[in-house]
């Protein structure tokens, strides 16, 4: 755990705000249920003891993250490989799920082939519908144009949007064009205009997922894991039962639990990076060969309209 984090603990393992509830990191297997804004955590092996059965809903989707398309160095040297083996694992679930979201970083260096190959890929994903939103790695080039017209023809500004399922808002948040020193993730005051309109229809009682790249909490900003003007987006949330935030970028899961919002983080599919301090700046993290998969990963998320329930289940491929 980075000494920002233990910074911010008291004894009981709990920080000085209270929100803490549970991190995990990638690889340990870690099944969420959100009920009502409290978040409950099982390690997966201990998974057959719950009532499984009462996590079903009317609604299951995946996130994957971080795919990274074009990155062939010593951290994984196939990365479209991987990426084949995440989904998969997808297709391997009991129940195909309703649509997948990718939380950024597609590709690498936002090369037209690279997204070739993340699109043919991403064909035979057993999903009804594949939601996206951009990575930096998306956008080097161009300021997300391409990423845009070929993955978010729809989308206002950079690439934002929202839509309804079964009950829930889903929002896809862009936080990776005019980053802030350090890296710092930036929604801007355009998007957060939209946001704020968005959500004010809205009844109280509607389930919310927001989705984006760079985490919406205060990671370790020291690595630009977190966004500069998140504060405000999420003061718009704070009226809703039940909150939940899903990010990639850091290439890690880590949970945390502030009032009605749950944030989640995910694995990537391509390449692992240091926990937040534990290393001399952030990056692909070379692991030994037979590890690999155990820090690549999807998420797996179970909604159950009429109880806000969010089940949220990590899995690596190992």
């Amino acid at each position: 755990m980075s000494d920002y984090i233990k910074e911010n603990l008291n004894k009981d393992g709990v920080d000085r705000r209270g929100f803490l509830k549970c991190m995990a990191w990638a690889g340990t297997g870690t099944l969420c249920v959100l009920q009502g804004g409290v978040l409950k955590s099982f390690a997966l092996g201990d998974v057959t003891r719950q009532k499984i059965g009462d996590l079903k809903g009317d609604l299951s989707f995946v996130q994957i993250s971080d795919s990274h398309i074009g990155f062939d160095k010593a951290a994984n040297a196939d990365v479209t490989a991987t990426l084949r083996e995440a989904i998969a694992k997808v297709n391997a679930l009991p129940t195909p799920p309703s649509f997948v979201l990718h939380t950024g970083d597609l590709t690498h260096l936002s090369k037209p082939e690279e997204f070739d190959t993340l699109a043919e890929s991403l064909k035979s994903l057993k999903t009804d519908q594949i939601f996206y939103v951009p990575g930096e790695h998306d956008v080097l080039n161009d300021n997300g144009a391409m990423f845009r017209e070929r993955f978010g023809r729809n989308a206002m500004g950079d690439g934002w949007y929202s839509f309804e399922k079964n009950g829930a808002h889903f929002i896809g948040l862009v936080n990776v064009v005019n980053l802030k020193a350090g890296g710092l993730g930036n929604l801007g005051a355009e998007q957060l205009a939209w946001l704020q309109k968005d959500v004010a229809k809205l009844k109280s009682s509607t389930p919310i997922v927001v989705f984006g790249h760079i985490p919406l909490w205060a990671v370790y900003p020291q690595w630009g894991w977190g966004t500069d003007d998140s504060e405000q987006a999420l003061s718009y949330l704070k009226r809703f039962g039940s909150v939940t935030v899903l990010n990639g970028h850091i290439h890690q899961t880590m949970q945390k639990v502030e009032g009605n919002i749950t944030f989640h983080t995910a694995a990537s599919t391509a390449f692992p990076q240091p926990q937040p301090g534990q290393a001399a700046s952030p990056g692909p993290m070379k692991v030994p060969d037979d590890k690999l998969r155990q820090v690549l990963g999807i998420t797996d998320v179970n909604f159950v309209q009429g109880k806000h329930t969010l089940a949220i289940v990590d899995s690596t491929l190992a």
